[in-house]
């Protein structure tokens, strides 16, 4: 064994004299043999920099910068010839991605590689080491070949911030001999885990959201160079072989048969590697190509060969591992598959550079011309959801998605995504227009399709996330052409008054108005709202505008109006100004119906049992979207709280030891009853729901009669992921009905569209409960939800508060703050936050 995984090493890194004719190698860098310990992030960029050095026809760029402050770099190389006109290169390929451009024969095509989005999926950087030395080495006369009809982009980790947790935890708990049994200290994180960045977010779910700032800075490089071929470097179970494309089904149904085809292609030639040194593979299981967030879909979608590999290992692998079948799995075998399969996809890429460059250009030809799909535009309604329509802008925008406002023709008919029928309809001069004639029809098809075509039920991942639902904004798909009249709107009217006035009122319907609150109460600035409607300057206001008065603000002083104008300035918020507080119809601003906003304290919890993707959410929502300051508790300590300086406590989606406690329950109760806020989500609800405290999961009939078929037992081994399908929800759509007369909804017409992931759904809330969410029958929209659960969800409550004394306890049944991307259920959250009380 040790003789075998010697030679690897060789095979690997030929080690080559004289540092000043060729690169160094690895080893030669670092002290150490690759594969013997993991390399720090610094590290990494120290050999990429020497690397880069030596190297003429290599380019070494740092795009951007981690939340923690790491650097993140991309590395480009290829031929000499190719290199001394690289922005050439660039500049022609962004042509072909326009539609407009033609390939021509000698042009490189580009291969984009990606490393290590999973932090403690940590092989992936030390084969990109491996990597880069291969192809920079001139000795080496096979890879040299390659690059002259190849440029090779190397991201040698996209997510430093999660890699250095692991590496670290590792690096100080690993013994001096390896330990490869799994129950070792060494092969078992601490919570959370190195996957996610610095906010506990996975990147790989990012790719087209780009809420996180690694991602964000990325996409913005992969959009300057539009590559034919990108592959993404990951790690799963420690006993499964090694995976490459093609990929599992569902495929989507926007992926071109060539695109399927080359992916059989490459997938061949790394077989045939894999075949030579007997290494296990398989291919078609598992990862599929449907969910559009993903480093293989978001390339896919985007015109390019998009791959996901996936080496067995992980973070609990370790330097080496004993699998079930008793071989042991070491890091050095782990680079060697996927510095294999790096350069074997090089290699395809090179020979079919002619192919691919003409069928990527055809690509976006065609999505110019003839866009798949019925629809050949969007009009999104503009009216009173000015920021959130900005918010969609943005997003569009940095996914090169052209759009514009207004149109040459007054009306239409389309497809309505709120009541599923084909209507007429007017378009206004502040409503989104998008053309489906576009480079980029495929992504605009993916994103906003109503429902998602299926090809087959068991898939990797949520199955519903079409954006008009996901921002709450009424939408029409058009059969027809339609071109945006203008490129730009104005995002609503600050105000700057002449004279002294009674009240500025804000309007209160979309996360940036959230934020704007945030900042006044920061600002100690007193905010009010009213529970409903009223006219005032001849203008009607919803529930939950917020009203500023000179009153009360009086220690200001001066600058009371200077600072609310400033702030609408700086969140681009409309202010409108009254001079009085005596309303033309609803109460006026003196009523006991118009409610004080409370800057409340916050504390989230965190720890063991805790998904740290849902807690990561919470953290990220106040930190980074509507600053507002934030305590962090962790679990074992929530028994020392000074329950008197807190006024929210949040419950992230997880499993609480904490409330399995009756004493500690009991406190909590206390706390809630003595005027404190819970809120509790997902599992973390059903968790309190199980406390007597009024709060009930609905059964199904057949659960409440606990009758059992027992034939239903007995079902086909074959059968048995099919079977598990009929109790899956991997992430469909559902519409609420909302009382938006209650805080909970303020700021939302009727619906609400919510992300659905699992069967949980709650009786009826009784006295002292509200239930302002709820599902009736038939309340299904898109995505793929099994036919067991289907049934059980109807008749029932997502959203709602139970009262307990003089607090509350918020229920969120759904995630409202899904992976950032869910940005109506931002609006959702705070309101638990600011306005329920």
């Amino acid at each position: 064994m040790m003789r075998k995984l010697l030679w690897l090493a060789v095979w690997m890194i030929p080690v080559l004299p004289g540092f000043s004719q060729s690169p160094p190698t690895p080893d030669q860098f670092l002290g150490y043999a690759l594969g013997t310990q993991f390399t720090p992030w610094y590290k990494v960029l120290e050999y990429f920099r020497a690397v880069a050095a030596v190297t003429p026809n290599m380019q070494l760029k740092q795009y951007g910068t981690t939340y923690e402050g790491r650097p993140l770099m991309l590395a480009t190389i290829t031929s000499p010839e190719n290199f001394n006109k690289l922005e050439q290169v660039r500049q022609h390929n962004l042509q072909l991605a326009s539609g407009n451009g033609k390939a021509e024969a000698g042009d490189p095509v580009i291969v984009w590689l990606s490393y290590n989005v999973h932090g403690n999926e940590a092989v992936s950087t030390e084969a990109a080491m491996a990597t880069v030395y291969r192809l920079a080495d001139k000795n080496n006369s096979i890879e040299q070949q390659w690059l002259k009809n190849t440029v090779v982009i190397i991201d040698p980790c996209l997510n430093p911030d999660g890699r250095e947790r692991y590496v670290n935890f590792f690096n100080q708990v690993h013994t001096k001999v390896t330990d490869p049994l799994l129950f070792a200290r060494e092969h078992n994180e601490p919570w959370p885990g190195g996957r996610s960045n610095h906010y506990y977010f996975d990147l790989n779910r990012d790719w087209a959201w780009q809420t996180q700032v690694e991602s964000l800075q990325r996409i913005s490089q992969y959009n300057n160079w539009m590559p034919q071929v990108h592959v993404d470097f990951h790690e799963q179970s420690i006993d499964a072989p090694y995976y490459f494309a093609p990929a599992a089904e569902p495929f989507h149904d926007i992926i071109k048969p060539w695109q399927r085809n080359m992916q059989v292609l490459i997938g061949k030639n790394n077989a045939r590697y894999f075949d030579k040194e007997g290494w296990l593979y398989f291919t078609r299981e598992f990862f599929d190509m449907f969910y559009p967030s993903y480093g293989d879909t978001y390339p896919t979608y985007n015109g390019a060969i998009g791959m996901t590999y996936e080496q067995g290992g992980s973070g609990r692998a370790g330097l080496a591992a004993l699998k079930q079948d008793g071989d042991t799995l070491t890091l050095v075998q782990r680079i060697a598959h996927h510095l294999t399969t790096g350069l074997s996809t090089i290699e395809v890429a090179s020979q079919e550079a002619d192919d691919l460059l003409n069928s990527f250009a055809g690509y976006f030809r065609d999505a110019v011309r003839t866009p798949d799909g019925p629809y050949r535009a969007y009009v999104i309604k503009g009216a009173g959801n000015t920021e959130k329509l900005a918010t969609l802008g943005s997003l569009l925008g940095r996914n090169g998605i052209r759009y514009g406002y207004g149109a040459q023709v007054a009306k239409a008919a389309g497809f309505n995504y709120f009541t599923g029928k084909t209507e007429n309809f007017t378009i206004d001069k502040e409503d989104m227009v998008i053309s489906a004639l576009q480079p980029r029809s495929n992504m605009l098809k993916v994103l906003f399709e109503p429902d998602s075509r299926l090809t087959d039920s068991i898939t990797y991942d949520i199955t519903a996330w079409s954006l008009p639902y996901a921002y709450g904004l009424q939408t029409y798909a058009l059969k027809q052409p339609l071109e945006p009249l203008k490129d730009s709107v104005g995002l609503g009217n600050t105000y700057l008054a002449a004279e002294r006035p009674y009240a500025y009122l804000a309007r209160w319907n979309s996360a940036k108005d959230v934020k704007f609150l945030a900042a006044l109460l920061q600002q100690k600035i007193r905010v009010r709202y009213a529970e409903g409607s009223f006219t005032a300057g001849g203008k009607t206001f919803s529930p939950g505008t917020l009203i500023i008065t000179r009153a009360g603000n009086e220690s200001i002083g001066a600058q009371f109006d200077n600072k609310v104008i400033a702030l609408a300035n700086t969140f681009k918020t409309g202010l409108d100004a009254v001079s009085t507080g005596f309303v033309e119809k609803g109460v006026d601003f003196g009523s006991e119906k118009v409610k004080f906003i409370r800057c409340p304290r916050v504390a989230v919890v965190m720890g063991d049992g805790i998904s740290s993707l849902a807690a990561g959410e919470v953290w990220h929502f106040f930190e980074q979207q509507i600053g507002y300051p934030l305590t962090v508790v962790d679990e074992e300590q929530l028994g020392r709280i000074n329950w008197k300086m807190l006024d929210v406590l949040i419950l992230p989606d997880g499993n609480y030891k904490y409330l399995n406690d009756k004493e500690n329950a009991g406190r909590l109760k206390d706390w809630i009853s003595g005027g404190g806020k819970l809120i509790a989500m997902q599992d973390a609800l059903a968790q309190v729901a199980s406390l007597d405290w009024g709060i009930k999961l609905k059964k199904t009939d057949e659960e409440r009669e606990e009758k059992k078929d027992e034939y239903t037992l007995l079902k086909p081994y074959a059968n048995r992921e099919r079977e598990g399908a009929k109790q899956l929800i991997p992430g469909a759509i559902y519409k609420v009905q909302l009382d938006n007369t209650h805080p909970l909804a303020f700021g939302f017409p009727e619906v609400y569209y919510t992300l659905k992931q699992d069967s949980k759904i709650y009786d009826y809330l009784d006295e002292g409960g509200w239930n302002v969410g709820v599902l009736k029958k038939d309340n299904y929209l898109s995505g793929f939800v099994g036919t067991e659960t289907r049934k059980r969800l109807k008749d029932g409550v997502l959203f709602g508060v139970k009262e307990i004394g003089q607090g509350q306890v918020i229920l969120m049944a759904d995630d409202p703050l899904f992976r950032s991307f869910w940005e109506n259920g931002k609006l959702l959250f705070g309101n638990a936050l600011f306005m329920v009380q």
